[in-house]
């Protein structure tokens, strides 16, 4: 059986607008690991790459006709963090809106969820499932 501890998640979704996402992906604490751009038109994404500190990431690229991506968005993420108050504000901060503000939960570990710029709902906490 394959070693599971190096088991990495990458969350794929497409974006409207490069800019605002990836302005609100790098202040919520995502950093670009690899951006490729449209040759003809820079502000198009055709495949990005951004890392998550603390390990896995998210993949995504500007929502166009034919791309593998398309009609990805809006989508849902589970973000585990040891300081998910942080990346909740930091999130909100850079332009989320509150769907469920953070708080102790029942079942262990502490959570709260926005909507992203575009639409996307965004969990953030400290409970791994496991």
């Amino acid at each position: 059986m394959d070693d599971l501890s190096r088991t990495t998640l990458w969350h794929t979704f497409s974006v409207r607008d490069v800019r605002l996402m990836t302005g609100w992906l790098a202040a919520v604490g995502f950093v670009e690991h690899a951006t490729y751009r449209d040759e003809a038109d820079p502000e198009v994404v055709v495949h990005a790459e951004w890392v998550w500190p603390g390990g896995g990431g998210i993949m995504f690229g500007s929502e166009r006709p034919g791309s593998a991506i398309a009609g990805t968005g809006p989508a849902a993420a589970y973000l585990v963090t040891p300081d998910p108050d942080a990346a909740f504000e930091a999130a909100v901060a850079a332009g989320a809106t509150v769907v469920r503000p953070m708080v102790d939960q029942d079942y262990g570990g502490r959570g709260g969820s926005v909507l992203d710029p575009e639409g996307n709902h965004w969990s953030f906490g400290d409970y791994q499932p496991s």
